[in-house]
């Protein structure tokens, strides 16, 4: 796919949770693509103070502690340079409809300019079985040895579901083919549908 095809700005977010229902953010990161590629030194991280402590079941998962949270900021000290980042921005995520739901509760009127889902688009694309992030990186042969942090934190996650798009979307010759694969139905830029009948006067 041409690099001039791929719109900007647009950002790869991976977020971690609390376990509460529904969850309290505890990390968030965003990854910035150029042409196609991540751009690791403009990436956001933070880690967050959730109103409910997290239960030590969801901190086996991700490795957040309490304690790493204790003198976080909360949710409200970043949500203004989340939007201000994210405010006509595309997202992309690795099953999407999570970071799209918490985003949108969080960001109250905010909007994306479009959603990129990349285990839709690994379905698409590749097939086979296995599609989580850890299935499909293997199955890619990405390598994330330059991926600083560690598997289920937010700034790992994001950096390599973000060489995750790069090594899927090259199979695309323009983001609208990508866009008709990749965005979930209901979320922002789905590519108009065209009109098998041509151009008309009415």
């Amino acid at each position: 796919m041409s690099a001039l095809t791929w719109p900007e700005p647009l950002y790869v977010v991976d977020v971690e949770g609390n376990g509460a229902t529904p969850p309290d953010l505890v990390e968030i990161a965003l990854m910035p693509m150029a042409s196609g590629h991540p751009q690791p030194e403009g990436a956001q991280s933070w880690l967050i103070r959730p109103p409910v402590p997290i239960p030590h079941r969801i901190t086996r998962i991700h490795g957040i502690t309490n304690a790493m949270v204790e003198d976080a900021p909360t949710w409200q000290d970043i949500a203004p340079k989340v939007r201000n980042l994210l405010d006509g921005a595309w997202i992309a995520a690795h099953s999407a409809s999570v970071e799209y739901g918490v985003l949108t509760r969080h960001l109250p009127g905010w909007q994306p300019c479009g959603v990129i889902d990349t285990l839709r688009l690994a379905k698409a694309t590749i097939g086979g079985k296995g599609f989580g992030l850890d299935a499909l990186i293997e199955r890619t042969e990405i390598d994330l040895a330059d991926v600083a942090g560690t598997r289920h934190r937010a700034g790992y996650d994001s950096h390599a579901t973000a060489l995750l798009l790069n090594r899927l979307a090259f199979q695309f010759e323009s983001w609208d083919a990508l866009a008709a694969k990749a965005v979930p139905p209901g979320m922002p830029g789905q590519p108009p549908a065209r009109s098998e009948e041509g151009d008309t006067l009415w």
